[in-house]
């Protein structure tokens, strides 16, 4: 019997419980952690809210990511013994494979021997936000030197991860906040240009940022009407990746910008990435060498302890954080 995380109906952060519950003995292909960090994501958020693109038996577990110790492995894995430090790349299913608990298992292929010099805080809030952000900008996208790349949510982890992506090839980050109680603390985190869309016009300040040029890449989880905007702010030939859909609004078709400009408009899932061994490995290989390099460094926000996972979920629902919110067993 370990710890669990489960909820028994739909709705907010409230109906997350902890229960004493038992973990499953790993599959073949599969290794069992005891756990020691979890990072957070809007997709659980989500998932507790009836929201997600699966849809969970009840009662159920959740979680993409974790770090932790290697309890047990199954008898086809190789590569992996018990003992090992390693962290978890999100799995296509948190209902089957669920984060978060004292023990958790995951399948062989997701696991990675993370870096040393990483703490275990730090070695959960890698995976997503920097997969994300390579998928997007890197494969999708081939961002490269001197590109203008607009980031909205910019002090999302995966906001501030693509920031770093972009500075590590030479592009400009341009950070889109929406009030100025980050603006500091996102040029501190490598944005090269804020705009703070409360106190200022976005159209009129990308235009000013990037005069002729124009922004070549847009990496967005909002979308609703500030798509207009920010197709009407981009280059010939550029493109808008949409990774969420955090407006409550609808999101137009911004036709009289794509067609003269010739904008691709294109939607992004991390599994995308993560799906494609080839895509993974390219992956996986840019992020440990940022990592060892210091090109990327995770942001944490807070850090709560397990006991308080509602507390922290409530904390990810407020908005106030800028990077990664961890809990800890």
């Amino acid at each position: 019997m370990a710890r669990v995380v489960r909820f028994n109906e739909m709705g907010g952060p409230e109906v997350l419980r902890i229960e004493e519950h038992a973990v499953r003995l790993p599959e073949p292909d599969e290794v069992r952690i005891k756990v020691k960090a979890l990072g957070l994501n809007r997709a659980e958020a989500l998932l507790r809210r009836g929201l997600y693109i699966e849809t969970p038996p009840l009662p159920s577990g959740l979680g993409l990511e974790a770090a932790g110790i290697v309890e047990m492995v199954g008898n086809a894995v190789e590569g992996i013994e018990p003992g090992d430090i390693v962290s978890i790349i999100p799995s296509p299913s948190m209902v089957r494979w669920p984060a978060y608990g004292e023990l958790a298992v995951f399948p062989a292929r997701l696991v990675v021997k993370h870096p040393p010099s990483l703490t275990w805080e730090t070695a959960t809030a890698v995976w997503m936000q920097y997969l994300t952000a390579y998928g997007a900008l890197l494969d999708i996208a081939q961002l490269k030197r001197g590109d203008f790349v607009v980031i909205t949510a910019a002090s999302s982890s995966v906001g501030l991860a693509a920031i770093q992506v972009a500075n590590s090839v030479g592009a400009i980050p341009i950070a889109v906040t929406r009030t100025c109680a980050k603006q500091q603390a996102l040029l501190a985190a490598g944005a090269a240009h804020v705009v703070v869309t409360e106190e200022s016009d976005l159209a009129a300040e990308l235009a000013r940022i990037t005069g002729a040029k124009g922004v070549r890449v847009v990496f967005d989880p909002i979308a609703g009407p500030i798509v207009e905007v920010l197709t009407a702010a981009m280059s010939h030939g550029g493109i808008l990746i949409g990774y969420g859909n955090l407006s409550p609004e609808p999101t137009p078709y911004p036709l009289e910008h794509v067609l003269p400009k010739g904008l691709t408009l294109r939607g992004y899932v991390v599994h995308e990435t993560i799906g494609d061994p080839v895509k993974l490995h390219a992956a996986k290989a840019f992020i440990l060498d940022g990592l060892a390099s210091g090109a990327l460094q995770p942001i944490i926000a807070k850090t709560f302890p397990f006991e308080q996972i509602v507390q922290a979920h409530q904390y990810m629902e407020s908005n106030e954080q800028f990077g990664k919110i961890v809990v800890t067993l």
